[in-house]
């Protein structure tokens, strides 16, 4: 986490902390999390569906893709902090544990332990099962170039 946040871009740690929390595993979100403050659940876990849209060519007309299942949930704290989640699927108990680390992530008292026991280590783990399918997606890269220099 950047000391310092762009003053342009003020919610941008929350922003990460939010991706992180919707890609995270259940078990080892909960793991992390270790033993649960207590919580009052405000709305859901509840799913539904999201439409996903697309661009044509990445940033030309927009178009419906598709429709997505996703579950929400809102919870509030005993110390007054109110954390939201949207989570892929429909997992309601990672939605209820990601909306709960939302809340405590706002807590400056515990931004910064949890930060660095729950965030960082899952975005660690995210980011080496990226690098392990990058891996195996170049691993099978045709090099058409090579084929137009073997023609001349």
């Amino acid at each position: 986490m950047p000391d310092a946040l762009p003053p342009d871009q003020p919610n941008a740690a929350r922003r990460r902390w939010m991706a992180v929390l919707a890609r995270a595993d259940i078990d080892e979100l909960g793991d992390r999390l270790g033993a649960l403050p207590p919580y009052r659940v405000l709305r859901g876990p509840e799913a539904g569906l999201v439409m996903v849209r697309g661009r044509t060519g990445g940033g030309g007309a927009p178009f419906n893709l598709g429709e997505m299942t996703t579950t929400r949930c809102t919870v509030r704290t005993d110390t007054g902090f109110v954390g939201h989640a949207y989570v892929a699927g429909r997992n309601e108990r990672l939605a209820q544990l990601a909306a709960l680390a939302d809340a405590l992530l706002q807590d400056p008292i515990q931004q910064d332990r949890l930060l660095e026991d729950v965030i960082e280590p899952l975005a660690a783990t995210q980011q080496a099962r990226r690098d392990t399918v990058a891996a195996k997606a170049a691993a099978t890269r045709v090099q058409f170039f090579a084929m137009r220099n073997m023609r001349s």
